[in-house]
């Protein structure tokens, strides 16, 4: 059986890995990696594949930036004639990027089997760019790898055929569980022994100029009570340039690798972000998150974890911020399957269909 995988951006690679490891332990499977290149920082996603142990990617659509629409249409023209060369029995496809979309879209047209890893997830808002490709993406897919409950309500409510949905946990929790000994070793020194760990890359936040001057004043606030320790994705680091100084008295870092944002996560006393992925690594260290958006497409991480949605709401900002300063913040438990072995009941499900 031959085994596609399709990644495209950096929490692709976070959620693949484990999936790969999984599958090597089966009989009878090749594997072949496709990188769209949807994320082109190629030191970036270098250091991201070794520290992951992912092998280095079989092809590089190097399909770089651009509009949704181009970026998307870009991968499906280039990954159709490579889907055409080698013919796999099954494509996977992860998360919510234009990547995973695009990948769903000409593997249905070419008859080829989709899976989709991360399915179920719903925000119910449709202006979101990744609910879209979530929406559609499962639509698409043949094989639905689901992680927690609600995700396969979602799917039912859709028309979604129960015998497509597998639900399997977090495959994201598993590389979290493989590397945190790892990041442990990290040397923090350099940094307080309190500090507020911070990341926005949604355009929601970062593309409207009002927005953005709003919630770094935010920020600044935040830093008179906790350091705020920055590491500023490279779409919001442009966005920060037309603004001048404005966030000159933070402290601002360039990307991370994972272990080392992983280390920062691990002994953050809070972490401020738009990220759907830190919202649940998050839940599973047990550190408080507040989350910039007003939904989430992972609600678990709310009614069961470390999470709150504090919105564009200063006050409310504020508020929470105090009350973790002073820890009386929830401190939420681990969901069920969360447990590092995702990978392994997909790859589980995935040779099952070999026999």
């Amino acid at each position: 059986m031959d085994v596609l995988h399709i990644v495209g951006a950096r929490p692709n690679f976070m959620k693949a890995a484990p999936v790969m490891r999984a599958l090597a332990e089966k009989h009878g499977i090749k594997q072949t990696l496709v990188h769209t290149g949807q994320h082109y920082d190629a030191n970036m996603s270098a250091v991201f594949f070794e520290q992951l142990g992912i092998p280095a990617p079989d092809v590089n659509l190097e399909v770089g930036s651009g509009s949704h629409a181009r970026q998307t249409a870009d991968i499906m023209c280039r990954l159709e004639s490579v889907l055409l060369e080698r013919t796999p029995d099954l494509v996977l496809v992860y998360g919510d990027v234009n990547s995973t979309v695009a990948a769903a879209l000409v593997c249905s047209k070419l008859l080829i089997r989709v899976g989709h890893v991360e399915a179920g997830l719903r925000s119910f808002d449709r202006s979101m760019p990744e609910e879209i490709n979530r929406l559609l993406t499962d639509q698409i897919a043949d094989l639905l790898f689901t992680p927690s409950a609600e995700a396969d309500q979602n799917l039912g409510h859709e028309g979604i055929a129960e015998s497509k949905i597998y639900r399997v946990g977090n495959v994201m929790i598993d590389s979290l569980i493989r590397l945190l000994p790892e990041a442990m070793k990290t040397n923090l020194d350099h940094l307080p022994d309190r500090y507020a760990l911070v990341t926005l890359h949604r355009p929601s936040n970062v593309d409207d100029e009002q927005t953005l001057r709003f919630i770094l004043d935010s920020l600044l606030e935040v830093n008179r009570e906790l350091e705020v320790v920055f590491p500023v994705h490279p779409r919001t680091r442009r966005r920060m340039g037309d603004l001048g100084s404005h966030a000159s008295n933070l402290r601002l870092l360039g990307p991370l690798p994972y272990i080392e944002f992983l280390a920062l996560q691990r002994r953050a006393t809070l972490v401020i972000t738009d990220s759907g992925g830190i919202q649940e690594e998050t839940t599973f260290l047990g550190i408080p998150c507040l989350t910039v958006r007003e939904n989430t497409e992972r609600p678990v991480t709310v009614t069961m974890g470390t999470n709150i949605l504090v919105g564009q709401n200063r006050h409310k900002l504020g508020q929470e911020l105090c009350q973790i300063i002073e820890g009386k913040w929830k401190r939420g438990r681990v969901p069920p399957l969360w447990d590092g072995h995702a990978g392994e009941r997909i790859a589980e499900a995935v040779a099952g269909l070999n026999t």
